[in-house]
């Protein structure tokens, strides 16, 4: 995994302290639910590893992923107001890259299983309409990685539309990281530029 966790001494405390609580959260709160759910298929496709490589573990977090995720919602943030001169045809191009490049994303960055586990606070926060749902991956190596979600309701259940990673914004990241494409190269470019991305991820 391309990410540092934890110590053994420190993780114990932290799962013993509050990984029934967790569970029980995770059962009583559908969003919390929800994203229990994802990171469980995290660390399936984690387990897999090198022998399924990275293509292999993108297939199969592809349905948890779109599952979990509202992504035609999180599509629209990245590119912006401009999003909105799009046809339907580019909004449905557009979407399906940035669907290929989320997958890619955690396929890329949970590319092995060294005993990781999540831990789910079990104070889901409620914030206008949004639910947030905190969790930390935690391991014997160093220190945990910080994982906040926050969730809001779509097609009848809660959907993720931002995971902040280490109090980062991963869809405020992508904004930027998309804002000249969207001004030079409109709907194709930017529909080849994340395509480009979730290639490069998938070698």
């Amino acid at each position: 995994m391309k990410h540092k966790t934890l110590g053994l001494a420190a993780a114990a405390l932290i799962l013993a302290s509050v990984g029934a609580d967790a569970a029980f959260a995770a059962q009583a709160d559908p969003a919390a639910a929800q994203v229990e759910t994802f990171d469980n298929a995290l660390i399936a496709a984690m387990k897999g590893g090198k022998a399924l490589g990275a293509k292999g573990r993108a297939r199969q977090l592809s349905p948890a992923v779109q599952r979990a995720f509202d992504l035609p919602s999180m599509a629209a943030f990245a590119v912006g107001p401009t999003w909105s001169t799009f046809s339907p045809a580019q909004k449905s191009q557009v979407i399906e890259a940035f669907t290929r490049l989320s997958v890619a994303s955690w396929a890329h960055n949970f590319d092995t299983y060294g005993g990781e586990q999540f831990v789910i606070d079990p104070n889901v926060q409620t914030r206008g309409t949004d639910k947030v749902v905190q969790a930390k991956l935690v391991h014997g190596g160093g220190a945990p990685v910080n994982l906040i979600y926050r969730m809001r309701q779509s097609g009848g259940g809660w959907k993720v539309i931002d995971v902040f990673y280490n109090n980062v914004s991963q869809l405020t990241t992508r904004r930027s990281d998309l804002a000249s494409t969207v001004a030079s190269g409109g709907a194709a470019g930017v529909t080849a530029k994340l395509n480009a991305m979730a290639d490069n991820l998938l070698k």
